[in-house]
């Protein structure tokens, strides 16, 4: 009989970094994966899930418009909880930061299910920036029983707030090792909200990504107008920007940029669109998480739309740079990477610190030894992973006064 491992999703980054997780468990023969989606982003975590060849097992269907984080919290923990009861799994396997994972694992706790934590130890060191994910994420280390840390620093991290040694294994973070699957795979912008933009007339691409709840209102209102800013003083600049769904963001940017000459606001991108866009583009601005490890293992250098990371290893390395929501400041980072190419060489070519495209198939190995009852023994080659030999400055990283 196989051991049942139930795999939560509810978020498009959340099915993008457990794809290939499920993936790497579904190919040891003893483990039954189950994937549970609760549709916190139902129209993008299908598109994710095509791609991977993968559907939700589960689903939860939890979303209600217009719901408030509490009530998307009480619905996620109610159901989550007849889930498990049905299931019965020998472990729960959670992603990241969002209310999906922690609510989650709170009701695997209550079901006294353990649970394996997924990109681990990610620390801004402000409960309410990024909000509320930092909170989210800090929850579930409490809860979990297994932590699967992305990098050494998050190791730390995790060590610092007294977890064991012997429960955090570092795997490097799985978004990597989607990107190398994904990056295989034949692309065409035929048939995409991109078709018909003109993004080989020469012009140089940035591509924007910006939704979070703490820019909402004048934050995200000042990167918009730092948008303008940028097309404005730059003749040869495109800017491409796909619109998140949430009337909160769609607001404020089809207010501030709907018809400006050179930016180009789109509907939300399939993940291998998405992919190939960031691959064609000069650089990125964005206040999101993945695109801070995606950017990285493409060599793009990134600006980040906020005051904090809870991913300081690429802006340690030089790969990214904080920026922040003023306008000013955005465009003058931008300028920098726009006129300066020893500067956009720097960033350009600094080495991902990410990981090798094998997360998923140490974090297998590792469920696999732990439903067995042993310690993850590390390989000699995992050694350096553990270690955190590499040069990385403490986190975490916060823009200056």
């Amino acid at each position: 009989m196989k051991d049942r491992v139930a795999v939560v999703v509810g978020t498009r980054p959340e099915a993008i970094k457990l794809a290939p997780v499920v993936r790497a468990l579904r190919d040891k023969a003893g483990i039954e994966a189950v994937v549970v989606s609760t549709g916190q982003h139902r129209e993008m975590l299908d598109q994710v899930f095509s791609r991977f060849g993968l559907r939700p097992d589960v689903e939860l269907n939890l979303m209600r418009p217009n719901q408030t984080l509490a009530e998307l919290t009480g619905r996620a923990l109610s159901s989550m909880d007849a889930t498990l009861e049905d299931l019965s799994p020998r472990l729960l396997v959670v992603q990241g930061d969002t209310t999906t994972a922690f609510a989650a694992a709170l009701s695997a706790f209550y079901r006294r299910v353990p649970v394996a934590h997924v990109e681990a130890g990610l620390r801004s060191g402000d409960t309410r920036n990024p909000f509320p994910e930092e909170a989210n994420r800090r929850l579930a280390s409490v809860l979990a029983d297994i932590h699967f840390a992305p990098t050494a620093l998050s190791r730390q991290n995790l060590l610092n707030e007294g977890v064991s040694p012997d429960r955090v294994l570092v795997t490097g973070n799985t978004v990597v090792d989607a990107l190398h699957t994904l990056l295989e795979v034949p692309c065409s912008f035929e048939g995409t909200p991109v078709e018909d933009l003109p993004l080989h007339d020469g012009s140089r691409l940035l591509l924007v990504t910006s939704h979070r709840r703490e820019s909402w209102g004048e934050e995200l209102e000042n990167i918009c107008l730092a948008l303008r800013d940028i097309v404005e003083r730059h003749p040869d600049v495109r800017v491409v920007y796909p619109v998140h769904l949430n009337p909160n963001v769609r607001g404020t940017v089809l207010g501030l940029l709907d018809g400006m000459d050179r930016i180009h606001l789109t509907e939300p991108l399939d993940y291998l669109t998405f992919v190939n866009l960031l691959r064609r583009s000069d650089f990125i601005l964005t206040d999101s998480g993945g695109v801070q490890e995606e950017a990285p293992t493409l060599h793009k250098p990134l600006l980040l739309l906020r005051a904090v990371t809870e991913r300081p290893e690429a802006f340690a390395l030089g790969l990214a740079r904080i920026v922040g929501t003023r306008r000013e400041d955005i465009v003058r980072e931008a300028e920098s990477l726009l006129s300066n190419p020893l500067a956009y060489r720097r960033m350009a070519d600094a080495q991902n610190p990410y990981g090798d495209g094998q997360a998923s198939d140490r974090i297998a190995l590792a469920v696999t030894r732990w439903l067995c009852g042993e310690r993850p023994l590390l390989h000699p080659s995992e050694e350096l992973l553990q270690t955190g030999r590499a040069t990385v400055a403490e986190g975490p990283f916060e823009i200056s006064a």
